[in-house]
Formats: C-alpha cells, structure tokens, sequence
C-alpha cells in the first residue's frame, strides 16, 4: 500500500483496518514482549552519564517531532546546558557510528541530524544504537552535559530521564496498532510530557498544544534570507520530500503565496535525478529538511524554516522534570 492509503486507511475502524487487525495482535504481543525483556534485564539497557531527553512519537509516518527536538534544544542553551543531539540518522546510506559536522554529505549523516547540526549548531550524533551514538558524542565532545535523542521512545536499549511524545493533528488515529493503525506501542502509555498539533490525546501526563507556522522568509543556499512578502503575486514551485508534505503546501498558501505547481516526494527522497518543473526565473521553493539535499542539484532553490510555537508552561514544566532529574541523581 501506498503511505497516503495506509493514512486513509488509519484513520477509521474500516473494513480494511479490520483485516488488518488479527497481525496487529501480534504485532502488540513481540512489542510488549521486547519491552518487558529490557524491565526485567534480559536485554540491556545503559545510561550516557548525563540526563537524557527522548523526544519521540508512537505513531509511524512521523509527527513533526525534529522542530520539537530543536525547540528543546534552543531552550537548554539558554538555560545554560549545553546539549549534544543523538539520532539514529534514518535514509542515510551509511551505517556506522559518527558525527555530524555542519558540512557533512546529507547521504552519509541523513537529513534531520543534518539539519539540527547546521540550525542549533550543536554536536550531533549518529548511530543504529543510540548508546552508540551518545558514547561517541561524549568521547569526542566531553563538555556536552545533557543529551536529546531525536526519535527513540521505543529504543529501550538507551536509558532516559525525561520523554517528550509528540502528535500531529491526527493524534491516534484509529487507536490500533501497526499494521491496523498507527500506534509503534499502545497508547495511552506513561510518559513525561506530551505535545499536540491537534486535539489533546488521552494523557495522564501534562499536555501542551503546540502551533506549527512557516517563518515570514526563505534562506537562500548561501545563507542569505528573502522575505515571503516579496513572493507573493508569482507563480511558485513547492517542492517537499517530508512524512506529510501537503501541510507545508498549505502553509505556503497560508503566506498568500500562490503555489502554481506543488511536488511531493517520499520522505527522505534524495534528489539524485530529480528535474525541477520550474521554468527559468520561477521561484523553487522547498522545506528547511530538504534544502541540504536540494541545494547541491539545484542551488536556486529557496528554503522555508519550520518553526514551532508551544503552549505557555511546557518549558517550565520541562525545567521541572530536569530539576527532579538532577535531585534524583544527586541523592543517588
């Protein structure tokens, strides 16, 4: 199935999810299996040292939890901390353990670790394991105090303090598991705090509405800026390689610009042959995420910023959870 039927199809309890369901029964009983293998001790499960944030989701297709990621991270830099970043660097070709400098190839990094490295300039790390990954990051950068894993709140094999679940506004879906429904793991489950992009799902944690808008300007490839206002009246091209690149057209429309020609690619597309129906002197627009990869076909291109507004509270109460982490610790 195509990712947009599998959308459509997890959304309700159809006949098509239902068919579906039995497999998702079991899919339920390995996870829950697997889960309970890391309580007990049977797989092992290590801490980096220093308090680790996971800013996740329980749904596949993703859920906008790289802005998020770069939000918590803008916020520890001003309290002081200084974070390094671990990711798992998924649709990189690469499968070792390794940095992520601001020049690195999108292909042997991936693009979201990419894109956190360059926007938060801060170390980031890639790896299969995530412990991997932080144990590199430590030893190559032994001032980072804090770490925040971008993705991971089913890889039990790191050790947490704080988890952070993100939702886009189609929440749960239809509550069922994979391949049913969305959810990687049953939901509601204990977390520490939630953020929502549409209605507030069932939580016994604090929740925070979050708002998602497009910076009022575009970064050009060499780092200078053009204002949205000075778009408006042309017929553009929008291109996006994202989990739902219909919300970035939207946004766009949203701006009052007139999108002549929308494309949207796979997640992770990689822009290897990729012709851009733009006519010369059409502007090409594209997401944040995309533009390490687009640039280097088409060095025109324009790239629109992401950036997240959450509810008032949610970085206190985050500053809360990191206290009751460090008062933990010390009486340990």
């Amino acid at each position: 199935m195509s990712e947009a039927t599998l959308r459509r199809l997890w959304r309700y309890r159809g006949w098509g999810a239902k068919i579906l369901w039995p497999l998702s029964l079991l899919y339920g009983l390995l996870a829950r299996g697997r889960q309970a293998l890391y309580r007990v001790g049977w797989l092992p499960a290590q801490h980096p040292g220093v308090p680790v944030i996971v800013v996740g989701n329980v749904i596949a297709g993703g859920a906008g939890k790289t802005p998020v990621v770069m939000a918590v991270v803008r916020h520890l830099q001003n309290q002081g901390w200084r974070p390094g970043v671990v990711s798992r660097g998924y649709g990189r070709r690469s499968h070792d353990c390794r940095s992520v400098p601001p020049d690195s190839h999108p292909d042997d990094v991936g693009d979201e670790p990419l894109l956190l490295a360059r926007a938060c300039k801060v170390p980031v790390a890639v790896a299969a394991k995530r412990m991997d990954a932080a144990r590199h990051l430590r030893a190559q950068h032994p001032e980072v105090n804090i770490m925040v894993c971008d993705d991971g709140l089913q890889h039990w094999a790191l050790e947490r303090d704080i988890e952070i679940c993100v939702f886009n506004e189609e929440g749960i879906g239809n509550g069922w598991l994979l391949p049913a429904g969305p959810l990687r793991e049953s939901w509601p489950r204990a977390v520490d705090l939630v953020v929502h992009a549409g209605n507030p799902p069932t939580s016994s944690a604090p929740t925070f509405a979050l708002k998602r808008q497009l910076a009022p300007w575009a970064v050009r490839a060499d780092g200078t800026q053009l204002p949205l206002a000075a778009l408006q009246g042309q017929g553009l091209v929008a291109v996006a390689a994202i989990a739902r690149p219909e919300h970035f057209f939207a946004m766009l429309a949203a701006q009052g610009l007139q999108v002549e020609h929308a494309v949207a690619l796979p997640d992770h597309f990689n822009f290897d042959g990729w012709r851009s129906p733009a006519q010369p002197g059409q502007p090409l627009l594209c997401t944040e995420k995309d533009a390490a990869k687009l640039w280097r076909h088409h060095p025109e291109a324009l790239a629109v910023p992401l950036h997240v507004e959450i509810a008032p509270g949610f970085f206190t109460a985050l500053d809360a959870c990191l206290a009751r982490t460090l008062s933990s610790r010390s009486s340990s």
